[in-house]
């Protein structure tokens, strides 16, 4: 019997503080609630396109109820089996949009042990429960908690979200660099968030605390093509 446990330098990138909500105020305040709540919860469910903050929630969640136990994390391209071996403070199906068959029902099978033991289960998919490609057993429990869509940010609140981010790591972006992020990269909290890490760590070789385009430039050519690009 095999935990998948979230790794532990992804939960360290994900916090409620840093996420922008937007839109998504309602969601952030349950996925709060749920961080410390103690009596078994129904399960949630967050749907969106790519890059809307889905995963970085399911994280700062996890990192959150790590603080209580072990926290099972499963996703699209998770190895099978999916066992859990003893309690857990919490259970995450990630890209459920993506579950192949297998991984749908081991992906049910979870949703029945997670509700036997009384153990939280978040979810995340690009589409309503009921749109989902998926046997309806799953959908269905899927559908049956809490259920969230997650609204892309306005330009505004990429801008706001680019700088949370970046002062979290500890490193300062000026205007001009984030002008030139968001007109030359898709307004996508993932991908701008993994241009982000190769800036923090091109800013940690040349030990500097501000990110200037010199520096943001270096950073894209070191990383190889901009496959991010518009």
């Amino acid at each position: 019997m095999k935990q998948i446990p979230l790794p532990i330098a992804a939960a360290a990138k994900a916090r409620f503080d840093d996420f922008v909500p937007g839109a998504n105020a309602a969601a952030l305040a349950h996925l709060r609630a749920l961080a410390g709540a103690s009596a078994p919860v129904p399960s949630v469910y967050l749907w969106g396109p790519s890059g809307s903050g889905k995963t970085h929630l399911l994280r700062a969640l996890a990192a959150a109820r790590a603080a209580r136990g072990a926290v099972a994390w499963f996703d699209a391209a998770a190895p099978l089996p999916w066992t859990i071996d003893g309690g857990v403070a919490l259970v995450v199906v990630d890209d459920a949009h993506a579950l192949d068959a297998a991984r749908q029902h081991a992906a049910f099978a979870l949703f029945v042990e997670a509700a036997v033991a009384g153990w939280p289960l978040a979810a995340a998919g690009r589409m309503p429960p009921v749109d989902l490609p998926l046997r309806d057993d799953l959908r269905t429990r899927l559908g049956g908690g809490f259920v969230f869509a997650l609204q892309p940010l306005s330009d505004a609140e990429v801008r706001a979200a680019l700088r949370a981010r970046a002062d979290a790591r500890g490193i300062a972006l000026g205007d001009d660099v984030i002008d030139y992020l968001l007109s030359r990269f898709a307004r996508d909290m993932k991908h701008l968030t993994r241009l982000l890490d190769r800036l923090d760590d091109q800013a940690w070789v040349d030990k500097r605390a501000r990110v200037t385009l010199p520096l943001l430039k270096r950073a894209l050519a070191d990383g190889g093509a901009e496959v991010d690009a518009r």
